[in-house]
């Protein structure tokens, strides 16, 4: 006998793939990969090292990045009582775990980037003179 799900389990599953969406979307930004990345590589950032680290990045942007991932549990903030304020970020455990994907996928790029460029020039090759006729 097949039974339909009722409308709690449909709300749930709907509510979980609400929250996927939003977390495929955050992961693929690239600041949030540049913050997990940094932060990987050194324990404990002040705000500063890690804007300097990071590079082109916007006070704005990388205010807005750390809160989202504070937010989603990836990162944790502490600020020191201290003149002038000092504000430290590190991963939590779960931004540990997303550290390793995220590892995962900057060494399957590196061992495949000549495949990439490959691929690239190919394409172009015969690509640009279609752009060119029209």
């Amino acid at each position: 006998m097949v039974t339909k799900p009722d409308s709690a389990s449909i709300g749930a599953v709907e509510h979980a793939n609400g929250i996927a969406r939003e977390m495929f979307e955050r992961i693929a930004d690239k600041w949030t990969l540049l913050v997990v990345a940094n932060l990987g590589e050194v324990e404990l950032l002040r705000f500063t090292e890690l804007q300097d680290r990071i590079g082109n990045v916007s006070h704005k942007m990388l205010t807005q990045t750390l809160r989202q991932l504070e937010r989603d549990g990836l990162v944790t903030r502490t600020v020191h009582p201290v003149v002038p304020p000092r504000v430290d970020y590190r991963l939590t455990p779960l931004g540990r775990g997303l550290l390793i994907t995220v590892t995962g996928i900057c060494m399957w790029v590196r061992d495949n980037l000549a495949l990439i460029e490959t691929s690239r020039s190919t394409f172009d090759a015969r690509s640009t003179p279609a752009l060119n006729e029209s």
